[in-house]
């Protein structure tokens, strides 16, 4: 379903600041995968999602979306087939537009509605709003007119969720989509995410620096050291693996120990 074949992205080539930040990286995922990325800063995590949305073309190899070369369509026709969240809640929503209009703009812009506008949207396409918002169980359904910037910080990350499965994408990427949230309001946007993603079968990818999290979620895990995966679990092999067996795995897979405070202190 998605196919990165050698990839390879170097930042500043030349210069003292010089950053490879992708190394010959190869993986594909099947349609359905779940799966959960860790690693430390700078290891690639994001810089893979880059590649993949057409934030910028790969130095080397090649990108494959359900079997079509994308490797140099631009980030704005991939949209069409990739959600993405990222870590800032306050990124994804128009603020000053409401949480109907908000909606509408998600929904009428997807490959089957693409060429639609605002005066299109319908009573049912409202209902379908209404009765989707009522998934999230925060009572957003009866404040479709209000500006989407007086929402909390995890209402938006949960509406911005909504917006981008709403017309199931190819496939989703999730940035840390909860590291800006309270606990519990993190917990209930990571059970919408389970809900969501495993109830529709999307093909995503989540990054977390929560290592329980990373084994608990999706159905495989992968480890990212320098540009490159240098864990990929899955099946009976991830099944039972605790956190610790995890960064025993990670410092055999990468020759080091995981040095990320975050990710260390999250996990304690």
């Amino acid at each position: 379903m998605l196919e990165l074949k050698n990839v390879s992205k170097t930042f500043n080539p030349g210069t003292v600041n010089e950053k490879k930040a992708l190394d010959g990286l190869s993986v594909t995922l099947e349609a359905g995968d779940f799966v959960t990325i860790v690693g430390s800063n700078g290891a690639g995590k994001s810089t893979l999602f880059n590649a993949v949305a057409g934030d910028f073309y790969v130095d080397e190899g090649a990108v494959l979306l359900d079997g079509r070369d994308v490797t140099y369509l631009p980030a704005y026709r991939r949209s069409r087939q990739i959600g993405r969240l990222f870590q800032d809640p306050m990124r994804g929503t128009a603020p000053h537009m409401t949480i109907e209009e908000n909606l509408a703009l998600a929904y009428l812009r997807t490959a089957k509605h693409q060429r639609a506008f605002f005066s299109r949207v319908s009573r049912a396409d409202k209902d379908f709003f209404r009765e989707q918002l009522s998934r999230l169980g925060m009572g957003l359904e009866d404040r479709m007119r209000q500006p989407v910037g007086l929402l909390s910080g995890g209402q938006r990350q949960a509406l911005t969720l909504l917006m981008s499965t709403m017309v199931p994408p190819k496939l989703l990427l999730l940035d840390e989509h909860t590291a800006a949230l309270d606990p519990a309001t993190a917990e209930k946007v990571l059970q919408l995410t389970r809900e969501i993603v495993e109830g529709e079968r999307i093909t995503c990818l989540m990054i977390t620096h929560n290592l329980k999290n990373a084994l608990e979620l999706g159905s495989r895990t992968f480890m990212m050291d320098s540009g490159r995966i240098v864990l990929d679990i899955k099946g009976e092999e991830r099944r039972g693996l605790t956190v610790e067996d995890l960064l025993a795995r990670f410092r055999s897979g990468a020759g080091r120990d995981l040095d990320n405070d975050r990710i260390l202190l999250s996990n304690e």
